[in-house]
């Protein structure tokens, strides 16, 4: 019996022994769990919390701060300059006009980049009514020299040649007119065009901005409910009941 004694009691001992450190490592591999968890969990939140200062950032820079329909204006008014002159002197004032707001609106590109489209097309606009003011000139010269011509016609008495330069002038004068019109309609249909334009590109600025708070919002939610099941793993006792 105490053969049998001993031999029950190193085996409860050597059974305790082998509890003891199968719990150390199940300890130490639950402290290793933790911390890995732990160290994710904060890698995470971390690069949401730069997500969310890139998104900032992003929504700042689509904010339209000021009206873009005002640069379609200043083609418009030279448009109507260039229209109303009657004289070279007036025409070359109309393109001056035009030549001041395309420097403008060239500085204006550096500072208001959410309104680059709007600005190119009137940029656009005013050098064509440069390049416009330019050919009216020429033809206000060709005008001037058919007065002359008929004048002198007249004054020599030559009825016949006067009414033709006369009827040439007229039809001169009623050529011009109709393209000028056709130059005020054109820009005021690009104008228009370019209104729409700027309306859709703010409302897709909108929906990129509802898009990146939503994402944000889910990707929180996400973030906190991992967080959360990063609970502790239960420990687990191991024991030996040894029975005499």
């Amino acid at each position: 019996m105490s053969v049998t004694g001993v031999g029950v009691a190193a085996y409860a001992a050597q059974e305790k022994a082998a509890a003891q450190s199968e719990d150390a490592q199940v300890k130490a591999a639950e402290q290793n769990a933790l911390s890995a968890k732990d160290t994710e969990s904060e890698s995470l939140v971390e690069m949401l919390k730069q997500a969310r200062e890139k998104a900032e950032q992003r929504r700042d820079s689509l904010k339209i701060k000021i009206n873009p329909s005002r640069y379609g204006d200043a083609a418009m008014t030279a448009y109507s300059r260039l229209s109303g002159a009657r004289t070279q002197a007036q025409v070359s004032a109309a393109a001056g006009y035009a030549q001041r707001q395309i420097v403008r609106f060239q500085a204006a590109m550096r500072s208001d980049s959410e309104n680059s489209e709007r600005i190119k097309a009137a940029i656009r606009q005013l050098q064509k009514a440069v390049g416009r003011a330019g050919k009216k000139k020429r033809e206000l010269r060709q005008e001037d020299l058919l007065r002359a011509r008929q004048k002198r016609a007249r004054m020599e008495n030559q009825r016949r040649k006067a009414a033709s330069l006369r009827h040439e002038l007229n039809n001169r004068r009623t050529m011009r007119t109709l393209r000028e019109a056709g130059y005020m309609r054109e820009t005021e249909i690009d104008n228009r065009l370019q209104g729409q334009l700027a309306e859709t590109r703010l409302e897709l600025r909108a929906q990129a901005k509802r898009l990146a708070e939503q994402f944000m919002s889910s990707t929180e939610a996400a973030a906190r409910e991992y967080a959360s099941q990063s609970a502790p793993i239960p420990e687990v006792s191991a024991s030996v009941d040894v029975q005499a």
